[in-house]
């Protein structure tokens, strides 16, 4: 593919260009319509639609389609119908309806629905959404759909978010025509994915239980050498894993996403993958999609990937950055210009977005909230689970000025010169980066840090999107009711008023400090450490509010996640508590157990030989290890009981509860035993592969 990647790239797809070839003009900008401005498809073209699409799909080599949705999982679903129709006891033919283009049936009762579906309530639907341009993939049509139960509520990520955007492009637009801008007809969200993951070889993958079951290492001793060294850090890139890189990157041209960016992370064996930004929507889609293909081709390399925020503890984890910006008309709406101070409109949407920030930072908390993330929030250049904003020293710089009434002077722009001749003077930027905030203004787009590797990020941008709609809108009828003579007065006082009521939520320092944690409490900001600290504010009456005035979700909706939520939380941790019990008792004492054996018997034997030879070596480590594996025992047994108590507790937020403040206080000290254990331990003994082995042998 290389020799022609602008011809392959998209091909897969059957996006603008191919409707443009394929459909009839009529039909096309029908279509086109619905795409651009988000209003429901024209019933009348869906036969046509769907028979161009299928015969392209077919020349493609599929033989099924599927509706391809996502339901509260976190991943994604599908089931595969063949396109063929019986004529005949001996013939078939190849067909494909609007109507089965336009609407699907899937079991709703048999997905997450947080009591939304009972077991003999069991019809849902998925919708075509045409915003998102359907593919061809191991020969199946792909069609991006949203899932609703037999009722209407929604089931799945993606109709919460398709809604967001929809309050957000009607309450931005009020805000373009208060600046005269009469030409923009839509706003548009746009995200762009950075996408980090650890590959391992495959061979220690499957001698590891706890990451077949779990995704994460539950055990393991540091390795003698870690990330201290920084030398992985966009290091070269070795064989095998360009190898894998650029199998990915052409699986993923051909499916049209702009797979853009790739190196080698801080931690060893981690990398990054990053997309060129798209539609919020789009970039959901492609993103799963990108999770999917890691996988299935780490495997044609005899790797595995994990995508787990933290498969190894005691180096970084892996997050998934959620650039986040706003365009109309082909404008970037975040892009400050070179005189942010006088650019009025940036400045209201800035300070829309710092209201919508602080008004909801509980709900962009619960948006990254679950065991994995919980396990990488606040180390190794994971930010902490504090919601704050960085908007650095220029921005930081207006803000004071306008909350001061004072003049603002302008940042210095300084030009970058090495003395180096031969290498060229460069412009600096004005602000620097804050690696440590959990929402920073990177230039001309927002950079929300928290969300986790293995994330479907629809939920945190339904969160983000909703809440700078509610910004706008409040924002739209203050400056709207006031007289049109004072109207440029009365936007400047709707920006001074944003940035002095909300001014809390800037911090431009080290969030991982520990003062950091105690001033924000001054502050009166959300911290909430645990990912069932979150939850617990879900149903707010303010977030009840939000959802439902915009139509995003509504409290019925709300209260079926929530038990999702709590739901899920206690079944991930239950699932890492019994699979540390087997390791534990099946596996790592008894191994300690031999090796003492081992020890017990060679003193034996040495003192028969020799009755005064020293025998301090083996005598300690028998009584060490010894006095280990009574605690392993000890902890495994605690750990035994307080995980039975907890599955059987019939309240799911209690049982939730239960799992982050008992089970796993007891999972870790069950951990710090074991792995001292191994470091004492034969390796010829030890059961699984070690941290040296799995991250240094791939």
């Amino acid at each position: 593919m290389s020799n022609n990647i602008s011809e392959r790239f998209g091909c897969m797809v059957f996006n603008d260009d191919v409707m443009r070839e394929r459909l009839p003009k009529e039909v096309y900008k029908s279509l086109s319509r619905t795409i651009a401005s988000g209003k429901p498809i024209d019933p009348t073209i869906a036969d046509v639609v769907a028979n161009a699409m299928k015969d392209w799909a077919v020349e493609k080599g599929a033989t099924h389609y599927t509706h391809w949705f996502q339901p509260l999982t976190g991943m994604t679903a599908e089931k595969h119908d063949a396109f063929l129709s019986p004529v005949g006891p001996c013939r078939v033919v190849m067909e494909f309806s609007g109507k089965e283009l336009v609407r699907g049936e899937s079991d709703a009762s048999s997905f997450p629905s947080g009591g939304l579906r009972a077991t003999f309530e069991a019809r849902g639907y998925t919708a075509w959404d045409p915003s998102s341009y359907a593919f061809v993939k191991g020969g199946t049509l792909y069609i991006p759909t949203a899932f609703c139960s037999y009722t209407g509520e929604a089931l799945d990520s993606k109709t919460p978010l398709l809604r967001s955007m929809s309050a957000l492009n009607t309450q931005a637009l009020r805000i373009l025509r208060l600046f005269g801008d009469t030409t923009s007809d839509r706003v548009n969200v746009t995200v762009g994915a950075e996408q980090e993951y650890f590959i391992i070889d495959k061979s220690m993958y499957d001698r590891r239980p706890d990451l077949i079951y779990t995704g994460r290492t539950l055990f393991g001793a540091p390795a003698p050498k870690g990330q201290e060294l920084e030398d992985h850090y966009f290091g070269p890139l070795k064989t095998r894993i360009a190898a894998y890189m650029s199998d990915l990157d052409e699986a993923l041209w051909t499916l049209g996403i702009n797979a853009k960016t790739k190196h080698n992370e801080v931690a060893p064996t981690q990398h990054e993958l990053a997309s060129v930004y798209t539609a919020a929507n789009i970039t959901v889609d492609q993103n799963l999609l990108v999770m999917e293909y890691m996988k299935r081709i780490a495997e044609k390399h005899g790797f595995v990937c994990l995508l787990h925020e933290k498969p190894y503890a005691g180096v970084n984890g892996s997050g998934k950055h959620n650039n986040w910006s706003l365009t109309a008309g082909g404008k970037n709406l975040l892009d400050p210009g070179k005189t942010p101070a006088e650019n009025m409109q940036f400045l209201l949407i800035l300070a829309a977005i710092v209201k919508a920030v602080d008004d909801y930072q509980e709900l962009l908390r619960i948006s990254v909230a679950y065991a994995g993330n919980d396990c990488r929030l606040g180390a190794n250049e994971a930010p902490p689970a504090i919601v704050s904003i960085f908007v650095g020293e220029e921005l930081q710089g207006v803000i004071d000025s306008i909350v001061n009434g004072t003049v603002y002077h302008g940042a210095k722009r300084t030009m970058m010169d090495l003395g180096i001749p031969t290498i060229p003077v460069f412009r600096k930027d004005t602000t620097d980066r804050n690696r440590t905030s959990p929402f920073a203004f990177t230039g001309n787009k927002f950079e929300f840090r928290m969300p986790g590797s293995s994330q479907n990020v629809a939920m945190p941008n339904t969160v983000l999107n909703t809440a700078v709609a509610a910004s706008f809108r409040a924002f739209a009828d203050e400056i709207e009711a006031a007289p049109e003579a004072d109207r440029e007065k009365t936007i400047a006082k709707v920006i001074k008023d944003a940035f002095t009521a909300h001014g809390r939520i800037l911090f431009s320092g080290n969030a991982y400090s520990p003062e950091w944690a105690v001033e924000a409490k001054k502050r009166g900001l959300a911290v909430l450490p645990t990912s069932v600290d979150a939850y617990k504010t879900f149903l707010l009456p303010k977030n009840i509010a939000l959802f439902s005035s915009f139509g995003v979700m509504s409290e019925t909706e709300m209260r079926s996640r929530e038990e999702i939520l709590f739901e899920n939380y206690a079944k991930v941790v239950n699932i890492e508590a019994l699979t540390m019990l087997r390791m534990a008792m099946c596996d790592y004492i008894p191994a300690v157990e031999s090796y003492v054996s081992e020890l017990s018997l060679a003193a034996s034997r040495k003192y028969a030989v020799c009755p005064s030879i020293d025998l301090t070596l083996e005598t300690d480590l028998v009584s060490r290890l010894s006095d280990l594996n009574g605690k392993i025992y000890s902890a495994a047994s605690r750990l035994k009981s307080a995980e039975d108590a907890a599955s059987r507790l019939p309240d799911g937020p209690a049982r939730a509860d239960r799992y982050a403040s008992e089970i796993l206080p007891i999972m870790s000290e069950l951990r710090a035993v074991v792995d001292e254990a191994e470091t004492l331990t034969s390796s010829s003994l030890w059961p699984f592969p070690s941290y040296g082995d799995m991250m240094f042998r791939a």
